[in-house]
């Protein structure tokens, strides 16, 4: 027996109330309303991507690199409140921010 069992059990006419979701948090990431920017590099000859304009914390900023380094099977990193994704994948990567909610600018060519 757990916790809601015994719960109803003491409390019979008590229906629980579903917690809402909060709008700005979604899957414990911040979403923003400004867009986040999308720009492609070449830096000592090779491409890169590069996501800058995040505004919430920068733990959820890691999170979301990480995730999409591992949904593109790419190497990056996290510098100076920026993602650097290796490789030119702007359009792969603006499909996954738009579905997890958020706005995407595409910057350079």
């Amino acid at each position: 027996m757990d916790l809601k069992d015994q719960l109803k059990n003491l409390f019979p006419d008590h229906e629980p109330i579903e917690e809402e979701k909060d709008l700005e948090k979604e899957d414990g990431i911040w979403m923003q309303n400004d867009p986040i920017i999308c720009k492609y590099e070449k830096r000592k000859g090779k491409p890169i991507t590069i996501l800058e304009g995040y505004t919430g914390a920068d733990e959820d900023f890691k999170k979301l690199a990480k995730e999409i380094k591992t949904k593109l099977s790419v190497g990056g990193s996290f510098k100076d409140e920026r993602i650097i994704i290796q490789g030119d994948y702007r359009d792969k990567i603006m499909d996954i921010l738009k579905t997890k909610g958020f706005k995407v600018k595409r910057v350079g060519g």
